[in-house]
């Protein structure tokens, strides 16, 4: 039996998340640049991509670009977005094709303006679709919206238009980029590192953590599985005892 055959359908995570990492350090091991670790990195996308919309996930979220990784040398920068608009453009007709919704959470006017564009583009096309939802993190960082999010209720509060006993976890939610995306149920890591590196830190409140050493370019669509099998392995309980389940 497969490892996709052994997943039970009807307790699939809702959402996952994914920390794609290691795709400078799986190059390096090649004796590769670094851009080529992120070309392979593509293909693992589109492989994930599909084996989630295989198996009916209904919000699958990339881990694409923090706002830290805008401090890396320009010229990885440059190529990583000329990646970016090269793969979306490719991608759309099979997003269309397999009835995948695209969405994307961060800070987007940082981007530039031919990835905007195409980014843009593609949500537009693909915003009628109603299979899986695949969110892409674009110069995200948790901190950013988090502070993000305070100041604009901050300043309701300054205008009156909202009282301080009405801010609720429901409300700061309102107000996260993610609104209306419900919070992941798993997080998946490769590359072999242990940290949330600023992502998500308000909606993983309850995630299951699924760590790999496996670099993002090797992670396919058997290791998307194998965390999904763990995943269902695992008593979710959000604070209570396992009696009161």
């Amino acid at each position: 039996m497969s490892l996709k055959e052994k997943i039970e359908i009807n307790r699939l995570p809702k959402h996952v998340a994914i920390i794609m990492d290691g795709n400078g350090r799986w190059a390096k091991a090649q004796g590769k640049d670094r851009s080529f670790g992120h070309q392979e990195g593509v293909v693992s996308v589109r492989k994930v991509v599909e084996a989630a919309t295989s198996l009916g996930l209904e919000y699958l979220t990339l881990y694409t670009f923090s706002t830290e990784n805008w401090r890396r040398p320009e010229s990885e920068i440059q190529a990583l977005m000329g990646l970016l608009v090269k793969a979306i453009y490719q991608e759309t007709p099979d997003l269309m094709k397999n009835n995948v919704r695209l969405m994307a959470i961060g800070d987007l006017s940082r981007l530039p303006e031919d990835a905007y564009t195409s980014l843009m583009d593609c949500i537009a096309q693909t915003s009628v679709n109603t299979g899986t939802t695949v969110v892409l993190a674009l110069s995200y960082s948790s901190r950013w919206e988090i502070t993000d999010a305070v100041r604009t209720i901050a300043k309701r509060v300054m205008d009156d238009d909202l009282k301080i006993s009405e801010i609720t976890e429901g409300v700061v939610s309102e107000y996260l980029t993610t609104k209306g995306i419900p919070d992941p149920d798993l997080l998946i890591r490769t590359g072999g590192e242990q940290r949330i590196s600023n992502f998500l830190l308000w909606q993983l409140s309850y995630a299951e953590l699924y760590f790999t050493d496996k670099y993002w370019p090797e992670f396919r669509e058997e290791e998307l599985y194998s965390a999904i099998l763990d995943y269902q392995m695992r008593e979710r309980r959000f604070g209570k005892t396992s009696e009161q389940l």
